[in-house]
């Protein structure tokens, strides 16, 4: 088995797909291992690293051209500058692994299948203790959550903790995170570990113990929350009316805020609209409000993605890709989720696809020229 590793060409993408120490394991289990020059220069794991541990640094047309597995941080679909080509370059019976956007990217989705490719997206990794190892998701959240807060850190004109001074004490930053997932849990840890007083607010109610064992008040609205979560523990889509209550009773939290850090996506969906323009004018001048879900519309009505927005004297950051901005561990925590995966595929030195496999048929998007993933196929046609 040929596993090709090609250069991220997603503007902006430092990530790579596999890093030097992952090399000798793959080749221990009789893989080949061909990675494009320069794939890994960015996250600063030069070629002659990959060399020395016995991969052999190759062109593009190389890699797509003899790999039976094509490993990707931004796969088809994930990258819509670019992917086009690299869809292009795919043969059929040939495995790609990668981000792939497949629940929005449905055309970049159909011509990978049109090619006869068979594409599996690691953003579908199922919420099962088997598959904790391999959920690339919660790798990148979680960076995204730590790196929040520095961001916030940077523009705060006050500091973060308490200090006691000889011109007298000064108050700790107030955050507000909205969200306890992945990413909202370790903005709450890094915020907390800066000496901030935080605040936290999930739509599911069975995150409190989570939140309160990180050092934050979890703060309570008066809500109906019974359906907030679907079965993989993901937050769930609510009504406007739900929505609209959540706003108003939020506002006053939002209000006395310093930093605000929202997380709030559902995979798939807009994101829900949380902190109005009315609620930014609410917050003192100096205040930051950090949009985690910036790529997909943001939590916050002024938010704009990869900008920076000044209103009412607030700060609001829109980042998009904040794994990437910290490139060398990102790239170590992808590689060690992504070769478990590949590994979990390979039986006797080659993919086996088994659809009977909770892990593999969710995560199986396009085989045989079709798009087989029923959650993706009934998109695709509504």
């Amino acid at each position: 088995m040929i596993v090709g590793v090609p250069r991220e060409t997603f503007p902006g993408e430092r990530r790579v797909a596999l890093i030097p120490s992952v090399i000798p394991a793959l080749i221990k289990s009789g893989a080949e291992v061909l990675v494009e020059v320069g794939a890994g220069t960015e996250a600063g794991f030069p070629d002659a690293d990959y060399s020395a541990k016995g991969a052999r640094s190759v062109s593009r047309a190389e890699v797509f051209s003899r790999a039976d597995v094509v490993l990707m941080v931004r796969a088809p679909g994930a990258n819509p500058a670019h992917g086009a080509a690299d869809t292009a370059r795919l043969r059929q019976g040939q495995v790609v692994v990668g981000f792939a956007e497949p629940l929005t990217a449905h055309q970049a989705t159909d011509e990978v299948a049109t090619r006869g490719a068979s594409l599996f997206s690691m953003e579908l990794i199922p919420r099962i203790t088997r598959a904790q190892s391999m959920d690339a998701l919660s790798s990148m959240a979680s960076i995204a959550g730590y790196k929040a807060v520095l961001l916030a850190a940077g523009e705060l004109p006050r500091m973060f903790p308490m200090m006691n001074t000889a011109a007298g004490t000064i108050a700790p930053a107030r955050v507000f995170v909205i969200g306890a997932g992945v990413a909202g849990l370790q903005a709450i840890a890094s915020a907390r570990r800066l000496g901030a007083r935080i605040e936290a607010y999930d739509v599911r109610p069975a995150v409190r113990e989570q939140v309160e064992s990180l050092g934050a008040r979890f703060v309570e609205l008066p809500l109906e929350t019974a359906a907030s979560e679907d079965k993989g523990g993901y937050a769930k889509a609510q009504d406007e009316t739900f929505y609209l209550r959540q706003r108003e009773l939020m506002a006053k939290t939002v209000a006395g805020s310093d930093v605000v850090i929202t997380t709030a996506a559902v995979p798939g969906k807009k994101s829900p609209v949380l902190i109005t323009a009315d609620a930014v004018a609410g917050m003192a001048p100096g205040s930051v409000i950090v949009d985690l879900a910036a790529e997909r519309g943001g939590n916050c009505e002024l938010t704009r993605a990869d900008e920076v927005v000044h209103a009412h004297g607030v700060t609001i950051l829109g980042p998009t890709n904040l794994p990437s901005t910290v490139p060398y561990h990102a790239s170590q925590m992808y590689a060690k989720n992504i070769t478990t995966f590949l590994a979990h595929l390979v039986k006797d030195g080659a993919v086996r696809i088994d659809q009977n496999d909770e892990i593999t048929r969710e995560t199986l998007v396009a085989h045989a020229g079709a798009i087989v993933n029923p959650r993706i196929r009934e998109m695709v046609r509504s």
